[in-house]
């Protein structure tokens, strides 16, 4: 049953090709892909998926499914571009490859039981639809949720930080900096002194910490005491739990310094959540195995990165991996127009193809092997901690 996989996504792997070429050269903002939604959803239906668009409201969202009962497997489709750039992150090609892996694994579903399903997920770049697909239950009748990443290297499923979007918008009151600047409150001190504050904090964190920020609003002249300041802040760390410890550390420093000033202070999260990403290491295994088979031989370890994904919150749900697949030489950086352009090399459409492959057949060892679904699921229940 693996060959008629493999065999099946081979047969249509000029026309995932094509649909990877089409969202390169049609890129859209995040919650505005119109049309690589609509090209993912048709070529699913086409091969008889059951498709449902804008099913939790997010506007460009949609779940396909084939199949019925346990265990199911869920792939990931990413899709939105960045401003400028294109598809510098190739999304594009998970897009392909999540389809293609789906499509692919459901030619045996009707002999083997178990359901697989396809999760289109936009806005990965603005604060990801996986953080509400999370939210609201979506993985709860999933077994296990995979997807794989281009990059300048093959690499395993690894870690990613936890990160919170925090902003501070200071409240003053206005007065001439010059002639009368004691009737004033001064809402930029307020917010530099949170910056230093900060600075003295990060003594004081373990080293996994990062906070990073900037002044959005700082005033509107030199002349006139600033009555409005805002700072953003993404702040960062290797669990979810000490996040949000670090987090209040952080608000208690704005706190202060609108306390020392005098001034205001409003607090709120400007973007959505992401936990730490959490392989199930069973499942990177397998799916690592599977990839070699399907030719490619040359992976490295886990790829633990410092910035964060919103796959972290599929991870603290649902069993999950988040691997690396080469698509250029190394050093070209992610987030550039030369990554784009990557994208569409011949070596970005042999992997893509492979790291199909590989994660159609992983589908299907987990649907057709108990003792290896329940290993999984045993690790996860013991991953709790990581959380």
């Amino acid at each position: 049953m693996k060959q008629k996989i493999v065999g099946f996504i081979e047969l249509i792997k000029d026309e995932l090709i094509s649909i990877s070429r089409y969202i390169y050269e049609n890129p859209e903002a995040g919650y505005k892909e119109y049309k690589a939604q609509k090209i993912l959803c048709d070529t699913l239906e086409k091969y008889g998926f059951n498709v449902e668009k804008n099913f939790l409201g997010l506007n460009t969202e949609f779940k396909a499914e084939y199949g019925t009962g346990r265990p199911c497997v869920a792939y990931f489709c990413e899709y939105d571009a960045l401003p400028e750039i294109g598809h510098g992150c190739g999304h594009n090609i998970i897009a392909a490859t999540g389809i293609a892996a789906a499509i692919g694994l459901s030619r045996v579903i009707d002999e083997t039981g178990g359901k697989v399903v396809v999760l289109g997920t936009p806005g990965e770049e603005i604060g990801g639809a996986k953080v509400a697909m999370a939210e609201k239950g979506v993985f709860d009748e999933i077994d296990a949720a995979m997807m794989v990443h281009p990059s300048d290297e093959t690499a395993e499923s690894g870690i990613s930080l936890a990160m919170d979007a925090i902003e501070f918008t200071f409240k003053g009151k206005a007065a001439h900096a010059a002639a009368n600047p004691e009737y004033g409150i001064n809402a930029l001190n307020a917010c530099i002194e949170t910056f230093n504050l900060i600075n003295a904090l990060r003594q004081h964190v373990t080293s996994d910490v990062r906070i990073h920020g900037i002044i959005s609003e700082g005033g509107i002249a030199a002349n006139i005491v600033p009555e409005r300041a805002v700072a953003k802040f993404y702040v960062r760390s290797l669990k979810r739990s000490s996040l949000n410890e670090v987090v209040e550390k952080v608000k208690n420093c704005a706190r202060a310094g609108a306390m020392g000033t005098g001034a205001g202070l409003k607090i709120r999260n400007y973007e959505l959540s992401y936990d730490n990403m959490v392989t199930n290491r069973t499942l990177s295994r397998i799916f690592s195995h599977n990839l070699k088979e399907c030719g490619i031989i040359d992976i490295h370890g886990p790829k633990n990165s410092m910035g964060s994904l919103d796959m972290g919150n599929v991870s603290h749900v649902v069993p999950a991996i988040h691997p690396y697949i080469k698509i250029c030489k190394k050093g070209i950086a992610s987030h550039s127009k030369e990554f784009a352009d990557a994208t569409q090399s011949d070596l970005a459409n042999e992997n893509m193809i492979k790291s199909a492959k590989a994660l159609a057949i992983t589908g299907y060892d987990i649907i057709t092997n108990k003792n290896m679904m329940d290993e999984i699921k045993e690790e996860y229940k013991n991953q709790r901690s990581l959380f």
